[in-house]
Protein backbone atom coordinates (compact mmCIF):
# COMPACT_ATOMS: atom_id res chain seq x y z
CA UNK A 1 0.00 0.00 0.00
CA UNK A 2 1.59 3.75 -0.50
CA UNK A 3 1.81 5.78 1.81
CA UNK A 4 2.32 9.49 0.75
CA UNK A 5 3.92 12.76 2.50
CA UNK A 6 2.67 15.75 1.68
CA UNK A 7 4.83 19.27 2.16
CA UNK A 8 1.91 21.71 1.56
CA UNK A 9 -1.54 19.99 1.73
CA UNK A 10 -4.22 22.50 0.37
CA UNK A 11 -8.27 21.41 0.24
CA UNK A 12 -9.44 24.27 -1.71
CA UNK A 13 -7.53 25.45 -4.65
CA UNK A 14 -4.87 28.24 -3.80
CA UNK A 15 -3.04 31.11 -6.12
CA UNK A 16 -0.35 30.04 -8.22
CA UNK A 17 2.67 32.90 -8.08
CA UNK A 18 1.82 36.01 -10.32
CA UNK A 19 3.82 39.21 -10.91
CA UNK A 20 3.50 42.94 -9.07
CA UNK A 21 0.44 44.98 -11.16
CA UNK A 22 -1.72 47.89 -9.75
CA UNK A 23 -5.20 46.53 -8.03
CA UNK A 24 -3.56 42.41 -6.84
CA UNK A 25 -4.24 41.52 -3.53
CA UNK A 26 -1.27 39.50 -2.99
CA UNK A 27 2.60 40.84 -3.50
CA UNK A 28 4.69 38.59 -5.79
CA UNK A 29 7.14 38.26 -2.82
CA UNK A 30 4.08 36.15 -0.86
CA UNK A 31 3.82 34.27 -4.11
CA UNK A 32 7.42 33.04 -4.00
CA UNK A 33 6.71 32.05 -0.55
CA UNK A 34 4.11 29.84 -1.87
CA UNK A 35 5.91 28.75 -4.41
CA UNK A 36 8.68 27.98 -2.43
CA UNK A 37 6.14 25.32 0.11
CA UNK A 38 3.99 24.08 -3.23
CA UNK A 39 6.13 21.23 -3.46
CA UNK A 40 3.70 17.87 -3.67
CA UNK A 41 6.08 14.35 -2.40
CA UNK A 42 4.43 11.16 -3.36
CA UNK A 43 5.87 8.28 -1.87
CA UNK A 44 6.31 4.80 -3.58
CA UNK A 45 7.20 1.15 -2.40
CA UNK A 46 11.34 0.83 -3.90
CA UNK A 47 11.40 -1.16 -7.48
CA UNK A 48 14.01 -1.79 -9.88
CA UNK A 49 13.37 0.28 -13.03
CA UNK A 50 14.78 -0.36 -16.48
CA UNK A 51 16.64 2.47 -18.48
CA UNK A 52 14.44 4.87 -19.82
CA UNK A 53 14.22 4.60 -23.80
CA UNK A 54 14.14 8.22 -24.40
CA UNK A 55 17.05 10.47 -25.91
CA UNK A 56 16.57 13.00 -23.74
CA UNK A 57 16.76 16.68 -25.21
CA UNK A 58 19.86 18.77 -26.27
CA UNK A 59 22.46 18.83 -23.31
CA UNK A 60 19.68 17.13 -21.67
CA UNK A 61 20.82 13.85 -19.32
CA UNK A 62 20.47 10.59 -21.25
CA UNK A 63 19.71 8.09 -17.48
CA UNK A 64 21.59 4.69 -17.93
CA UNK A 65 21.27 3.66 -14.22
CA UNK A 66 17.56 3.85 -14.01
CA UNK A 67 15.39 6.26 -11.45
CA UNK A 68 17.23 6.58 -7.89
CA UNK A 69 20.24 4.99 -8.80
CA UNK A 70 21.34 8.19 -9.79
CA UNK A 71 20.15 12.25 -9.81
CA UNK A 72 16.28 12.13 -10.29
CA UNK A 73 15.01 11.59 -13.58
CA UNK A 74 13.52 15.40 -13.99
CA UNK A 75 10.45 16.69 -16.55
CA UNK A 76 9.25 20.25 -17.50
CA UNK A 77 6.13 21.00 -18.61
CA UNK A 78 5.49 24.34 -20.22
CA UNK A 79 2.66 25.65 -21.43
CA UNK A 80 1.31 27.16 -24.93
CA UNK A 81 3.63 28.06 -27.27
CA UNK A 82 2.62 29.78 -30.86
CA UNK A 83 5.20 30.18 -34.22
CA UNK A 84 2.86 31.99 -35.89
CA UNK A 85 1.07 35.90 -35.33
CA UNK A 86 3.48 38.33 -33.54
CA UNK A 87 5.69 35.28 -32.63
CA UNK A 88 6.44 34.93 -36.00
CA UNK A 89 8.09 38.61 -36.63
CA UNK A 90 10.66 37.36 -33.76
CA UNK A 91 11.62 34.31 -35.66
CA UNK A 92 11.91 35.52 -38.42
CA UNK A 93 14.16 38.52 -37.56
CA UNK A 94 16.82 36.57 -35.33
CA UNK A 95 15.27 33.29 -34.74
CA UNK A 96 14.61 31.15 -31.75
CA UNK A 97 16.90 33.36 -29.75
CA UNK A 98 15.16 36.18 -29.59
CA UNK A 99 11.92 34.05 -27.76
CA UNK A 100 14.31 31.99 -25.33
CA UNK A 101 16.10 34.17 -23.37
CA UNK A 102 19.82 32.40 -22.29
CA UNK A 103 18.61 31.66 -18.45
CA UNK A 104 15.50 29.67 -20.11
CA UNK A 105 17.33 27.67 -22.23
CA UNK A 106 19.97 26.86 -19.91
CA UNK A 107 17.19 25.77 -17.34
CA UNK A 108 15.32 23.54 -20.49
CA UNK A 109 18.83 21.68 -21.40
CA UNK A 110 18.97 20.91 -17.94
CA UNK A 111 16.30 18.67 -18.09
CA UNK A 112 15.50 14.53 -19.37
CA UNK A 113 12.14 15.68 -20.55
CA UNK A 114 11.05 18.76 -21.94
CA UNK A 115 7.09 18.67 -22.97
CA UNK A 116 5.73 22.02 -24.51
CA UNK A 117 1.88 22.79 -25.89
CA UNK A 118 2.37 23.40 -29.29
CA UNK A 119 -0.79 25.87 -29.86
CA UNK A 120 -0.64 25.60 -34.07
CA UNK A 121 0.41 23.45 -36.43
CA UNK A 122 3.70 23.70 -37.94
CA UNK A 123 3.42 22.57 -41.42
CA UNK A 124 3.80 24.07 -45.66
CA UNK A 125 0.49 23.15 -45.61
CA UNK A 126 -1.81 25.98 -46.32
CA UNK A 127 -5.47 24.87 -45.38
CA UNK A 128 -6.91 27.56 -43.03
CA UNK A 129 -10.34 26.01 -40.78
CA UNK A 130 -13.41 28.37 -40.84
CA UNK A 131 -12.43 29.92 -37.83
CA UNK A 132 -11.59 33.38 -35.77
CA UNK A 133 -8.01 32.44 -34.89
CA UNK A 134 -6.15 30.49 -37.24
CA UNK A 135 -2.19 29.88 -37.10
CA UNK A 136 0.26 28.40 -38.74
CA UNK A 137 4.32 28.01 -37.91
CA UNK A 138 7.29 26.99 -39.93
CA UNK A 139 8.62 23.48 -39.64
CA UNK A 140 11.71 24.70 -39.75
CA UNK A 141 11.02 26.12 -36.49
CA UNK A 142 10.80 22.56 -34.57
CA UNK A 143 14.37 21.86 -35.44
CA UNK A 144 15.40 25.01 -33.23
CA UNK A 145 12.45 24.09 -30.48
CA UNK A 146 14.92 20.51 -30.21
CA UNK A 147 18.07 22.40 -30.30
CA UNK A 148 16.88 24.65 -26.92
CA UNK A 149 16.14 21.76 -24.91
CA UNK A 150 12.57 20.36 -25.80
CA UNK A 151 11.88 16.61 -26.32
CA UNK A 152 8.06 16.59 -26.44
CA UNK A 153 5.53 18.29 -28.02
CA UNK A 154 1.72 18.16 -26.82
CA UNK A 155 -1.17 18.23 -30.05
CA UNK A 156 -3.87 17.66 -27.69
CA UNK A 157 -5.09 21.31 -28.60
CA UNK A 158 -8.06 23.44 -30.22
CA UNK A 159 -5.31 24.71 -33.14
CA UNK A 160 -3.34 21.61 -34.00
CA UNK A 161 -6.27 21.50 -36.60
CA UNK A 162 -6.02 24.90 -37.68
CA UNK A 163 -4.70 23.72 -41.44
CA UNK A 164 -6.97 20.77 -41.59
CA UNK A 165 -6.48 17.13 -41.34
CA UNK A 166 -3.70 17.26 -43.48
CA UNK A 167 -1.69 19.94 -41.42
CA UNK A 168 -2.47 18.00 -38.69
CA UNK A 169 -0.75 15.44 -40.27
CA UNK A 170 2.20 16.67 -41.65
CA UNK A 171 2.86 18.41 -38.45
CA UNK A 172 3.18 15.10 -36.36
CA UNK A 173 5.36 13.93 -39.50
CA UNK A 174 7.60 17.17 -39.04
CA UNK A 175 7.69 16.92 -35.06
CA UNK A 176 9.45 13.68 -35.90
CA UNK A 177 11.98 14.53 -38.78
CA UNK A 178 12.98 17.43 -36.01
CA UNK A 179 13.92 14.28 -34.16
CA UNK A 180 11.15 15.30 -31.07
CA UNK A 181 8.21 12.92 -29.94
CA UNK A 182 4.37 14.58 -30.93
CA UNK A 183 1.53 13.43 -28.57
CA UNK A 184 -1.71 13.79 -28.30
CA UNK A 185 -2.17 13.23 -32.07
CA UNK A 186 -1.76 10.28 -34.37
CA UNK A 187 -3.19 8.43 -37.24
CA UNK A 188 -6.12 7.48 -35.65
CA UNK A 189 -8.25 8.77 -32.17
CA UNK A 190 -7.00 5.35 -30.34
CA UNK A 191 -3.51 6.00 -31.51
CA UNK A 192 -3.77 9.29 -30.28
CA UNK A 193 -4.97 8.75 -27.47
CA UNK A 194 -2.73 6.38 -26.09
CA UNK A 195 0.26 6.73 -23.22
CA UNK A 196 3.20 7.76 -23.75
CA UNK A 197 5.70 6.10 -21.65
CA UNK A 198 8.07 8.90 -20.47
CA UNK A 199 10.37 5.71 -18.76
CA UNK A 200 10.07 2.37 -19.41
CA UNK A 201 7.18 0.55 -17.92
CA UNK A 202 7.71 3.52 -15.25
CA UNK A 203 6.74 6.95 -16.14
CA UNK A 204 3.26 7.52 -18.76
CA UNK A 205 2.18 11.07 -19.96
CA UNK A 206 -1.64 10.66 -21.17
CA UNK A 207 -2.97 13.84 -23.27
CA UNK A 208 -6.36 15.23 -23.82
CA UNK A 209 -7.92 17.84 -25.56
CA UNK A 210 -11.52 18.51 -23.71
CA UNK A 211 -12.80 21.43 -25.79
CA UNK A 212 -14.97 21.10 -29.29
CA UNK A 213 -12.51 21.76 -32.07
CA UNK A 214 -14.18 23.93 -34.93
CA UNK A 215 -14.63 23.01 -38.15
CA UNK A 216 -12.99 19.42 -37.83
CA UNK A 217 -15.14 16.76 -38.14
CA UNK A 218 -15.09 13.59 -35.71
CA UNK A 219 -13.47 10.88 -37.64
CA UNK A 220 -12.11 8.48 -35.40
CA UNK A 221 -10.83 6.29 -38.10
CA UNK A 222 -8.57 9.04 -39.63
CA UNK A 223 -6.20 11.42 -38.27
CA UNK A 224 -7.01 12.77 -35.26
CA UNK A 225 -6.29 14.91 -32.16
CA UNK A 226 -6.62 12.94 -28.50
CA UNK A 227 -10.31 14.10 -27.45
CA UNK A 228 -11.65 10.66 -26.31
CA UNK A 229 -14.83 11.13 -24.16
CA UNK A 230 -14.22 11.23 -20.31
CA UNK A 231 -14.96 8.05 -18.97
CA UNK A 232 -12.40 6.72 -21.77
CA UNK A 233 -9.47 8.17 -20.30
CA UNK A 234 -10.35 7.75 -16.99
CA UNK A 235 -10.40 4.51 -18.08
CA UNK A 236 -6.76 4.64 -19.46
CA UNK A 237 -5.25 5.79 -16.28
CA UNK A 238 -6.81 2.95 -14.03
CA UNK A 239 -5.67 0.43 -16.70
CA UNK A 240 -1.91 2.04 -15.84
CA UNK A 241 -2.58 1.59 -12.19
CA UNK A 242 -3.80 -1.40 -12.46
CA UNK A 243 -1.38 -3.04 -14.87
CA UNK A 244 1.79 -1.48 -11.96
CA UNK A 245 0.28 -0.20 -8.85
CA UNK A 246 4.03 1.98 -8.91
CA UNK A 247 3.36 3.65 -12.44
CA UNK A 248 3.83 7.06 -11.82
CA UNK A 249 0.70 8.32 -14.22
CA UNK A 250 0.75 12.28 -15.62
CA UNK A 251 -2.28 13.30 -17.24
CA UNK A 252 -1.92 16.89 -19.57
CA UNK A 253 -5.22 18.10 -20.23
CA UNK A 254 -6.34 21.49 -22.67
CA UNK A 255 -9.32 22.66 -20.49
CA UNK A 256 -10.94 25.65 -19.08
CA UNK A 257 -12.61 28.94 -19.91
CA UNK A 258 -9.69 31.26 -21.57
CA UNK A 259 -8.66 34.26 -19.58
CA UNK A 260 -9.72 32.98 -16.14
CA UNK A 261 -7.91 32.53 -13.01
CA UNK A 262 -9.86 29.69 -11.89
CA UNK A 263 -11.50 26.51 -13.07
CA UNK A 264 -14.70 25.59 -13.74
CA UNK A 265 -16.29 23.08 -11.18
CA UNK A 266 -16.60 20.44 -13.66
CA UNK A 267 -12.74 20.94 -14.12
CA UNK A 268 -12.70 20.81 -10.53
CA UNK A 269 -15.08 17.33 -10.96
CA UNK A 270 -12.99 15.76 -13.32
CA UNK A 271 -9.55 16.54 -12.05
CA UNK A 272 -10.93 14.72 -8.76
CA UNK A 273 -12.30 11.77 -10.74
CA UNK A 274 -8.69 11.46 -12.87
CA UNK A 275 -6.67 11.43 -9.09
CA UNK A 276 -9.35 8.84 -7.90
CA UNK A 277 -8.53 6.58 -10.89
CA UNK A 278 -4.94 6.47 -10.08
CA UNK A 279 -3.14 9.42 -11.72
CA UNK A 280 -0.42 11.18 -10.13
CA UNK A 281 -0.14 14.50 -11.73
CA UNK A 282 -2.42 16.89 -13.59
CA UNK A 283 -1.38 19.33 -15.81
CA UNK A 284 -3.54 21.84 -17.41
CA UNK A 285 -3.07 24.84 -20.24
CA UNK A 286 -5.31 26.54 -22.48
CA UNK A 287 -6.38 29.60 -20.47
CA UNK A 288 -3.73 31.90 -21.67
CA UNK A 289 -3.35 32.74 -17.51
CA UNK A 290 -1.86 31.30 -14.67
CA UNK A 291 -4.42 29.80 -12.82
CA UNK A 292 -5.03 28.14 -9.50
CA UNK A 293 -3.52 25.10 -7.86
CA UNK A 294 -4.75 22.56 -5.85
CA UNK A 295 -3.91 19.61 -4.10
CA UNK A 296 -6.26 16.66 -3.89
CA UNK A 297 -5.28 13.14 -1.49
CA UNK A 298 -1.44 14.44 -1.80
CA UNK A 299 -1.69 14.78 -5.42
CA UNK A 300 -0.63 18.26 -7.37
CA UNK A 301 -3.47 19.74 -10.19
CA UNK A 302 -1.88 22.78 -12.38
CA UNK A 303 -5.25 24.08 -13.08
CA UNK A 304 -3.63 26.22 -15.99
CA UNK A 305 -0.12 26.94 -16.24
CA UNK A 306 -0.36 29.78 -19.14
CA UNK A 307 1.32 30.59 -21.91
CA UNK A 308 5.19 29.97 -22.52
CA UNK A 309 6.58 31.32 -26.41
CA UNK A 310 2.95 33.67 -27.28
CA UNK A 311 2.38 37.14 -28.19
CA UNK A 312 -0.55 37.86 -25.56
CA UNK A 313 0.68 41.22 -23.58
CA UNK A 314 -1.84 41.98 -21.05
CA UNK A 315 -0.80 41.32 -17.26
CA UNK A 316 -3.01 38.59 -16.92
CA UNK A 317 -1.46 36.52 -20.19
CA UNK A 318 2.02 37.04 -19.33
CA UNK A 319 2.36 35.28 -16.19
CA UNK A 320 3.06 31.75 -15.69
CA UNK A 321 5.00 28.83 -14.41
CA UNK A 322 7.26 25.78 -15.73
CA UNK A 323 6.27 22.63 -13.69
CA UNK A 324 8.96 20.95 -12.71
CA UNK A 325 8.59 16.88 -11.75
CA UNK A 326 11.48 15.84 -10.44
CA UNK A 327 10.90 11.39 -10.11
CA UNK A 328 13.31 8.42 -8.08
CA UNK A 329 12.21 5.48 -7.18
CA UNK A 330 10.67 6.37 -3.42
CA UNK A 331 8.91 9.20 -4.66
CA UNK A 332 7.62 12.25 -7.43
CA UNK A 333 8.69 15.82 -6.39
CA UNK A 334 6.14 18.74 -8.20
CA UNK A 335 6.98 22.42 -8.16
CA UNK A 336 6.49 25.30 -9.84
CA UNK A 337 8.93 27.73 -11.59
CA UNK A 338 7.44 31.02 -11.40
CA UNK A 339 7.67 32.47 -15.63
CA UNK A 340 6.96 36.54 -16.60
CA UNK A 341 6.64 36.96 -20.34
CA UNK A 342 7.98 39.45 -22.28
CA UNK A 343 7.61 40.67 -26.02
CA UNK A 344 6.86 36.93 -26.72
CA UNK A 345 9.43 35.93 -24.40
CA UNK A 346 9.72 33.35 -21.14
CA UNK A 347 11.94 34.83 -18.74
CA UNK A 348 12.34 32.71 -15.04
CA UNK A 349 11.93 34.48 -12.50
CA UNK A 350 14.58 34.67 -9.66
CA UNK A 351 13.77 35.21 -5.80
CA UNK A 352 15.37 38.41 -5.74
CA UNK A 353 13.03 40.21 -8.36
Amino acid sequence: MRKFSIALAVKEPTPCPSLKGRGERLSWLWHLLLIAVLQVTIATPSLAINPPSLQGGAGGRLLQEGVGDGPPLTILFTGDILLDRGVRHYLEHGGMRRVIPDETADFLRSADVVVGNLECPATTVQAPAFKRYVFRGEPEWLDSLRAYGFTHLNLANNHSVDQGRQGLRDTRLNILKAGLIPIGADSTMAAAAQAKGLLLGRVHLLASNRLPLESFAYLPDRESVSQEPFDSLLNRVKAIKMADSTAVVIVNLHWGAEHTLRPLPQQRLEAHALIDAGADVIIGHHTHTLQTTETYRGKPIFYSIGNFIFDQQKPLNTRACIVRLRITREKTVADAIPVRIDHCAPHIISSAE
